[in-house]
């Protein structure tokens, strides 16, 4: 059996709120972290590019990470189906997680609920 290369993917991102924003950070993650909906087959470990518009922001934000987990179609308790993006470390990525953290000020700490965890 060989390893397989891990692929890559480009997954387009419009979060129009910030209650949507809240539910799709991943704040645990070292370099921060999107959940993605999607029903694309994902493995662990594939490179994604995330293309960001935040709310009614005009400049998108494009960050590379990889697939820290997986939420299949049909997972229990009604999940939305995707993929966790981890952030790699990148200057991009940085930028990315300032905006999501001055956005989601206050909020971050919170007990909701979300798609993550």
């Amino acid at each position: 059996m060989t390893p397989t290369a891990a692929r890559q993917g480009i997954i387009s991102l419009k979060i129009k709120d910030a209650a949507t924003l809240y539910n799709a950070y991943m704040p645990f993650m070292k370099h921060g972290g999107l959940f993605a909906p999607t029903a694309q087959r994902y493995a662990l470990g594939d490179e994604v590019v995330l293309l960001i518009t935040l709310m009614d922001e005009t400049e998108r934000l494009s960050v590379v990470g990889k697939v820290a987990w997986i939420s299949p179609l049909g997972a229990q308790g009604n999940r939305t189906a995707g993929i966790g993006v981890h952030f790699n470390e990148s200057s991009d990525a940085e930028v990315a997680r300032q905006r999501i953290e001055n956005i989601l000020a206050g909020v971050l700490s919170s007990e909701r609920p979300t798609h993550t965890m």
